[in-house]
């Protein structure tokens, strides 16, 4: 492969933990537009890990799931209850309070005569993990492409077990679930936790990949594709949400002549799914057709 052609596949590999959490919260009737803030978070509190303590890799990254989850439970608990109109609002601001915040942290440390830390809108550069341990561009890949397989299936599994069933209940009809006797509000909080800690990963990952981060990277713009990839991709699998990503970053960049139209026609797309296939390309009717078929 090329220099560019694993880049790119980089890029989609990560930017597919921001589709599978917006495409668990769609599962339970949430649209969140605030998931790019849990990316941030993970982007930060892992280059934090592994530059500024010298944590290794794994426990860095590690350690920003968590953080990403926890906070994504502190938010979603008082708001879960709202509706969804209002909850994708909700999302939205603390997201955007989230970034105003991190434009506004400062703190560095002195490593090899240089400081190195959050510096407010400046950023936070020198995430060197992947440079100091000569890891090539095919290997970081590898790493990432690993992850979202061990994320993927265990979604997968998941979602054949009772909790699955019930997340699609809730989102399928609410009323009606809460006769059933589940408890709506939890599992939507446990769903968005969840989505908060995958969202946290692929920061993790993104901020090793770039070795360089800063607050305007987190914007509204970023959770909107979240969803977007979610809504094309299909709310049938865990895999689908991918198909969103592809289109986007793979197909409409590998065509040079439609990449400066490519927010046009990803939103045209995004319009024409919600209209005529609200449950995506690959929806439950679908992948259900495509396994009995297997």
């Amino acid at each position: 492969m090329s220099s560019y052609a694993i880049g790119l596949s980089t890029d989609m590999a990560i930017m597919s933990f921001l589709a599978l959490a917006a495409y668990l919260l769609l599962l339970v009737g949430r649209i969140s537009f605030g998931l790019q803030a849990f990316f941030g978070f993970g982007a930060y509190v892992a280059g934090i890990g592994s530059t500024m303590l010298n944590w290794p890799f794994p426990i860095a990254v590690v350690f920003a799931v968590v953080i990403g989850a926890i906070v994504s439970a502190a938010v979603a608990w008082p708001t879960m209850g709202l509706s969804g109109l209002r909850y994708a609002i909700a999302s939205l601001a603390f997201a955007e309070m989230a970034r105003i915040a991190l434009s506004q942290w400062v703190w560095q440390v002195r490593i090899d005569e240089r400081l190195i830390g959050p510096n407010g809108v400046d950023g936070f550069r020198d995430i060197r993990w992947v440079l100091t341990n000569d890891i090539t561009d095919t290997q970081y890949l590898v790493i990432c492409l690993g992850a979202l397989a061990c994320c993927v299936t265990v979604m997968w599994y998941f979602e054949r077990r009772r909790i699955g069933i019930a997340m699609r209940a809730i989102g399928f009809d609410e009323t009606l679930a809460q006769h059933m006797g589940l408890n709506t509000h939890h599992i939507r909080v446990t769903t968005a936790t969840i989505a908060g800690g995958i969202a946290a990963l692929g920061g993790a990952l993104y901020a090793h990949r770039t070795t360089y981060i800063e607050p305007a990277v987190f914007e509204p713009m970023l959770g909107v594709h979240s969803v977007g990839y979610a809504l094309i991709g299909g709310l049938g699998a865990p895999f689908a949400p991918l198909l969103g990503v592809i289109l986007d970053l793979g197909l409409l960049n590998a065509f040079h002549d439609l990449a400066q139209w490519r927010m046009v026609i990803f939103g045209g797309l995004v319009a024409i799914f919600l209209r005529l296939k609200p449950r995506g390309l690959v929806d439950e009717k679908l992948f259900d057709s495509l396994r009995k078929g297997i």
